[in-house]
């Protein structure tokens, strides 16, 4: 029979305890009490364990690896990505939209709520910029091996893009329509304006990437070359983390986008990339000689590491 007491004037073991009776004995079994420690469960329970967490050894091997978890392999990442970037894993063709409807009128329009307004479309001169453009892809082979159409979801940007598609034999299927990093860059009071005051904004941003065009209360913003650089940094993320070693022809409704994104992937001054502009429906792949030689910037020589502070 197993008993354990305590007298009222003792203070019970701080530990669980275990009740062993002998057996053996010939006089009356006798009861002992051994407390049993927690460093003793621990150190039995990793006994136990550890047998499950050591390497298996080489089978033609006949001792066991002892290999240190701080050098087992960690998993590989791309990390970040950053302008300029140390490479590219995929191969991109930047292209404008044609003319649109209020280009043809001479009118700013960069109002995001109204970028899929069939008047966002592309006009007649528009439509026939792109097929050309289109014609010039085809001529590039830039979807020879398939390829992933981006535009924005502006209308003359997804029109380009649908034209594109039919010219080049590409699934729409493969058309990933982008629904606010490639917006046209928003000129705040600008907005309604002749297209030719857009050098007035041109020359501020020759001060400065951080300045914005004045704002206006009609809901279209007012974006620096700074901002414009936040958007098109994101979209490239997203493209280098989504695909590998793909072609992704790149489709915006306005020449901002696309020369503030070439002149960060090659770490041009951002301050002068409109001498970088595309024409309505131009063509170029991108690599660091892509730059027509007549649209060379000054900047060419002045590198910037660290977009958009380039001072």
């Amino acid at each position: 029979m197993l008993a354990t007491t305590y007298s009222s004037n003792k203070t019970p073991p701080p530990y669980p305890t275990a009740v062993v009776t002998s057996t053996n004995h010939p006089h009356p079994p006798q009861t002992t009490i051994k407390p049993i420690h927690r460093r003793h469960i621990l150190a039995s329970l990793a006994a136990t364990i550890t047998p499950f967490l050591a390497p298996h050894p080489h089978p033609n091997s006949d001792q066991s690896p002892h290999i240190p978890i701080s050098v087992l392999p960690s998993a590989d990442a791309r990390g970040l990505f950053q302008m300029p970037p140390v490479r590219l894993t995929n191969r991109y063709f930047l292209v404008r939209a044609g003319e649109s409807e209020y280009e043809s009128l001479g009118v700013i329009n960069t109002n995001p709520v109204a970028k899929t307004s069939v008047d966002n479309g592309l006009s007649t001169i528009g439509k026939k910029q792109t097929v050309r453009a289109a014609l010039r892809l085809k001529e590039m082979g830039a979807c020879e091996n398939s390829c992933w159409i981006w535009p924005s979801i502006t209308q003359r940007a997804y029109q380009a893009a649908e034209i594109i598609a039919a010219v080049n034999g590409v699934n729409r299927s493969n058309i990933v329509p982008e629904y606010s990093f490639l917006d046209a860059r928003g000129l705040g009071a600008y907005e309604g304006k002749a297209l030719q005051s857009v050098s007035e904004i041109y020359a501020s941003d020759l001060v400065s990437p951080d300045i914005k065009p004045p704002p206006i209360n009609d809901g279209t913003p007012n974006e620096s070359v700074a901002d414009v650089f936040v958007r098109v940094t994101q979209l490239m993320s997203i493209l280098e983390t989504q695909y590998s070693e793909d072609t992704v022809i790149v489709v915006s409704p306005d020449s901002d986008n696309l020369t503030i994104l070439q002149a960060g992937l090659v770490g041009l001054d951002l301050r002068r990339h409109s001498e970088l502009a595309f024409e309505p429906g131009e063509v170029r792949f991108f690599d660091p000689s892509s730059i027509p030689t007549y649209k060379q910037p000054a900047s060419a020589i002045y590198k910037c590491l660290n977009p958009p502070s380039c001072k």
